[in-house]
């Protein structure tokens, strides 16, 4: 009889403490749900395909010279960066570079076998910005100025800021095919 009064008293007090908290009961679920999404969410995941539409409308733009038209999608602060080290910064000298390549040094260009791939970074890995990305790996096709030509794979990152603009470009590519391509002879 003592230990079943005892157990009774017991249960009495957790019941009352647990009362007593003073998180009401929609505060803590919330908390929980959160805690359990946070701890659920993958390191990346897909991201919307209109991204990669973007990006894909942009080379359509760059291959027929309107470069204007392709930076449209670039944020005023963008950086264009290529695997080599070298890159251009603001929307301004991005357009400034390009527009002189395609009118002074490449005659035409296409871009084939393009892949797009639009991810979302909830947790950088190492160094990369989190938010959205679009991931493209394509054929160039180039003629240049001086007659010759160059084709090549290459693998470019574009990153979107809050406001849905390209802010970074980073192009991995290699640059002895295009150095030949625009030597004189």
């Amino acid at each position: 009889m003592k230990n079943q009064l005892l157990m009774a008293f017991s249960a009495m007090t957790l019941f009352l403490a647990a009362c007593n908290d003073s998180k009401p009961v929609e505060e803590t679920a919330q908390q929980v749900a959160a805690d359990s999404t946070a701890a659920t969410m993958p390191p990346a995941e897909f991201a919307d395909p209109a991204l990669g539409a973007i990006v894909k409308t942009g080379l359509d733009h760059f291959s027929k010279g309107d470069v204007a038209a392709w930076m449209a999608s670039f944020a005023d602060n963008a950086v264009y960066a290529w695997n080599n080290g070298d890159s251009l910064a603001g929307k301004e000298a991005i357009s400034e570079f390009w527009t002189k390549r395609r009118t002074e040094v490449i005659d035409s260009i296409t871009f084939t076998n393009a892949i797009f791939l639009p991810i979302k970074v909830n947790t950088p890995q190492s160094v990369e910005a989190p938010g959205n990305w679009v991931l493209t790996w394509y054929k160039i096709h180039a003629k240049y100025k001086t007659g010759k030509y160059m084709d090549q794979w290459s693998h470019t990152d574009s990153h979107f800021n809050a406001e849905g603009k390209i802010d970074r470009v980073i192009q991995y590519i290699d640059f002895v095919p295009i150095q030949a391509a625009q030597a004189k002879k």
